[in-house]
C-alpha cells in the first residue's frame, strides 16, 4: 500500500494520520495490510496496540543512530498507544551475531548490569517515561529452563536459521558458528510471544529476529506481529552507520557545545536524512525548509536549526542557545565563554607532551602531528616549531576548532 492508498482508503482520518507517522522514514513495514487492520481496530475498540523495543545494553552509551528507532516509538507513543522498551539482559549473555562475520563474544553479567543502568535514563531523553514499559527479558527467559529452551527450538528448523545471511555466509568460509548463536533470534523472537506484542521497531539489520517473532506468536497461537525497520543512519562522515567505532557518532550524553558543533559538521546533503529520522518536526516543515533551500535560502540556517533542535532535546533550550554562541565565537576565532583548566608542572614543557598531559592529544606523537598540521595555537598564535618549551605561566591551548584549555604551568 503507498502513501496514496493510505489517503484514499476506506477508514478514518485518524487512522490515515497514524499510518503516514508509522510509514515516515521507515525502510520496511511487513505487513502493511495488517497494522493498517490493527490500527482500524485499536480505533474501534479504543483499545492501544502495544509496540515493543529491544535494546541489548552492550556498551553503556545511546548515540542519536539509535535514537532513530526511540524517535519512532516515541511518535507512536504520542498517538496514545503502549510503548514498551526492552532491555535485553538475558539475551546480551548470548550476543546479537547480526550483522557479524565472527561469533561475538557475550558479556558478563556484571557488564550488563552497569550499561542497562544508564539505558533507560537516556532513552528517557526522547521516550516519555510516564508512559512507557520498562521490562528486561530475563523475567521470562530464565524461567524457562532447560526444558522450555529445548521446547522452544523444536519450533524453528535449522534450513530456516541458516537463511540467515551472516550465519549463511559464515557456513560458507568455513567461519565457525556456535550453537548458542542460534539461540539469539530464538529467544528475541520468545520475547514478542511474552509481551504480546502488535508490532516491534528494529534497525535494517534486525530484520530476520524480528521476523522470527512473527513466526513464533503464530506457533504460540498468538496473533503474529508487524515488524518496522528503520534505517541505519549515516554517521558524521555521510558514508558509514554511526558507531563508536568509527569515531563518527554524537552521544546522547556529550556536552551541548560538542553536540551542536557536530550536527553542523554533516554534509548537507545528510541533513535531510537526519532530518527526517531525528527531527520531531512534521513532513510538511521539512519540505517548506528544503524548498527554501533550494530556492536559494543558505543551507546552514537549516542545519543550525536542526543542531538546536537535537541540542534542546537531549539537553535545554537554554544550552542550545548557549552552543550556538559558543559555535558563532569558535567560528571568529574567539575563545569559548567556558573551558577547562588544567594545572601542569615540569615547566619549561615542550608543546606536544603539554597536550598529552592536558588531555588534548592521545600521546607526545599524536602532538606533534597536531603541531605539523597547524592544528595547534597558544594564545590565538599557531605553533609551527615542534622543539618549543613553555616556561611557567597561563596559556589558552586550542588543539582544532573544538578543543580548548586553560593550561597553569608551573
Amino acid at each position: 500500500m503507498n502513501q496514496e492508498s493510505v489517503t484514499n482508503s476506506n477508514h478514518s482520518d485518524r487512522v490515515s494520520e497514524a499510518l503516514a507517522v508509522t510509514l515516515r522514514g521507515c525502510e520496511e513495514l511487513i505487513p502493511q495490510a495488517e497494522w493498517l487492520k490493527k490500527l482500524v481496530r485499536s480505533e474501534a475498540s479504543g483499545q492501544p496496540l502495544r509496540i515493543k523495543l529491544g535494546l541489548d545494553p552492550t556498551a553503556p552509551d545511546i548515540h542519536v543512530g539509535h535514537t532513530v528507532v526511540l524517535n519512532k516509538m516515541r511518535q507512536l507513543q504520542d498517538l496514545g498507544h503502549n510503548v514498551i522498551f526492552l532491555i535485553g539482559d538475558f539475551t546480551s549473555l548470548i550476543g546479537d551475531p547480526s550483522g557479524r562475520n565472527t561469533t561475538r563474544p557475550p558479556l558478563t553479567p556484571e557488564q550488563i548490569k552497569v550499561n542497562a543502568e544508564t539505558y533507560y535514563k537516556q532513552a528517557s531523553l526522547v521516550l516519555d517515561p510516564a508512559k512507557t514499559e520498562i521490562r528486561y527479558n530475563s523475567e521470562w527467559s530464565d524461567p524457562l529452563g532447560a526444558r522450555g529452551m529445548i521446547q522452544l527450538a523444536s519450533r524453528y528448523t535449522v534450513a530456516r536459521m541458516m537463511e540467515r545471511n551472516d550465519f549463511h555466509d559464515r557456513f560458507k568460509a568455513g567461519t565457525p558458528i556456535s550453537v548458542h548463536e542460534f539461540l539469539y533470534p530464538l529467544m528475541q523472537g520468545y520475547d514478542s510471544v511474552a509481551l504480546k506484542s502488535d508490532l516491534e521497531l528494529g534497525g535494517t539489520d534486525q530484520k530476520f529476529n524480528l521476523l522470527m517473532g512473527r513466526h513464533l506468536q503464530a506457533e504460540y497461537g498468538q496473533e503474529p506481529q508487524c515488524i518496522l525497520t528503520m534505517p541505519l543512519l549515516e554517521g558524521l562522515d555521510g558514508v558509514e552507520k554511526m558507531s563508536k567505532s568509527k569515531n563518527n557518532y554524537i552521544g546522547i550524553s556529550e556536552d551541548a557545545n560538542t553536540m551542536f558543533a557536530k550536527v553542523l559538521s554533516i554534509s548537507d546533503v545528510l541533513m535531510w536524512k537526519w532530518y527526517t529520522l531525528l527531527s520531531f518536526r512534521s513532513e510538511a516543515d521539512i519540505a517548506a525548509l528544503k524548498k527554501e533551500v533550494e530556492g536559494g535560502r543558505n543551507p546552514k540556517d537549516a542545519k543550525v536549526a536542526l543542531a538546536r533542535e537535537i541540542t534542546a532535546r537531549f539537553h535545554s533550550a537554554a544550552a542550545a542557545d548557549s552552543a550556538e554562541q559558543d559555535f558563532i565565537n569558535r567560528s571568529k576565532g574567539g575563545v569559548p565563554d567556558q573551558i577547562p583548566e588544567v594545572t601542569l608542572s615540569g615547566a619549561p614543557l615542550g608543546v606536544a607532551a603539554l597536550l598529552k598531559m592536558a588531555g588534548l592529544a592521545a600521546s607526545t606523537g599524536e602532538g606533534n602531528r597536531l603541531i605539523d598540521g597547524g592544528g595547534v595555537r597558544i594564545d590565538s598564535s599557531v605553533v609551527s616549531d615542534k622543539a618549543l618549551k613553555l616556561g611557567a605561566g597561563i596559556y589558552v591551548v586550542q588543539v582544532g576548532k573544538r578543543k580548548f584549555a586553560k593550561v597553569v604551568l608551573t
